[in-house]
């Protein structure tokens, strides 16, 4: 094989202590930082841990049904897992935010009117 077609005549060097590593994108001026992005991946895990404890825990029926609405805010919240990159704008992380809260919102909405018209339904009698 000639030295113009090695395909290690291109590899890019490995990384050492000082430098990045050449795989990841270097963050862009004006979006979030490396900590900024792991903090909100951290607190969206944190929050479905602490969701499960609540459900999962023997003592309360309150805490309990805090749980079970604190899992379906963090699974929506996964949403948000891929917006958190280095280098991307927060306000993307917040716009999505924002939507998941009208959908959640929406959801809501929609199973308090069903139940309370099943209940019309219900009290209306045959």
């Amino acid at each position: 094989m000639s030295e113009a077609r090695s395909p290690d005549r291109y590899a890019e060097p490995a990384p050492t202590a000082g430098h990045p590593h050449y795989g990841a994108p270097a963050p862009r001026p004006g979006g979030m930082s490396r900590a900024t992005a792991r903090g909100i991946e951290f607190s969206i895990i944190a929050l479905c841990l602490v969701a499960l404890l609540l459900i999962f825990q023997p003592f309360s029926l309150t805490l309990y049904g805090i749980g079970a609405g604190l899992v379906v805010l963090g699974a929506l919240s996964f949403n948000l897992i891929p917006f958190c990159r280095p280098g991307a704008p927060l306000r993307g992380v917040i716009r999505a935010g924002l939507v998941i809260l009208a959908i959640l919102v929406v959801v809501i909405t929609i199973a308090l009117t069903t139940s309370w018209l099943y209940v019309w339904w219900l009290q209306s009698g045959p």
